[in-house]
Parts: structure tokens; C-alpha cells; sequence
């Protein structure tokens, strides 16, 4: 029980430090809401935490350029989904948790 208030309690401070994009587009929302952490089926983020990114292949994983950084993406953590509407990769992350998801930038 402990444990669970105690996870609870970064996942609200995680979010607290999060700020929305600039311009974000509220027709987005209801995509950004639907993304899930898997395995868990919580939700990965809001607007306020997920952000476009750059990303690139590191030896057989993504990283994901997040405020200046590099960062590893775990492989737990990539959503294989084919519906995402902003045309760029977008990676969920709040400076307590990391990366809670990343979806890739549509195909072509």
C-alpha cells in the first residue's frame, strides 16, 4: 500500500512539472488521451506531457532528442500504433518517470 501511494506521488509530481507545447491543437487531445503505458493500460500522458521529437536507431534502440538530451527509449515503452495524426514522432516524458511512451512518426 505503501509503495503504491509513494508511485502515485511521482506520477502527480512528474505531471506538475509538465507544461503544455506551445500551440498545442485541442483537436489532438482526444489522441494524446488515448495512448496507454503497456502493460498497464494507465494513461501515458496528456498534451502537457508529450511533445514531437526527433528521434534516431542506436544499436537496436530508439533515442529520443528531449530537451537538448538523448535519451534511450525501453523498448516496453514504444506504442507500434499507425494512427498518429501530428506526422512526427511523439514521446511522452516527465523528468521523474523518463519516457512513458513513444510513437513513431507515421510512415510514407
Amino acid at each position: 500500500m505503501i509503495a503504491r501511494i509513494g508511485f502515485a506521488g511521482l506520477l502527480l509530481c512528474g505531471v506538475a512539472q509538465a507544461h503544455p507545447p506551445p500551440n498545442p491543437d485541442p483537436a489532438l487531445s482526444p489522441w494524446f488521451e488515448s495512448l496507454t503505458v503497456p502493460g498497464t493500460g494507465g494513461s501515458c500522458c496528456a498534451m502537457a506531457d508529450c511533445r514531437q521529437a526527433d528521434y534516431r536507431i542506436r544499436a537496436n534502440h530508439y533515442e529520443a532528442l528531449i530537451q537538448g538530451q538523448w535519451i534511450a527509449v525501453p523498448p516496453d515503452r514504444v506504442l507500434h500504433r499507425t494512427d498518429n495524426p501530428t506526422g512526427h514522432a511523439v514521446a511522452c516524458y516527465t523528468p521523474n518517470l523518463g519516457i512513458l511512451c513513444f510513437v513513431l512518426a507515421p510512415q510514407t
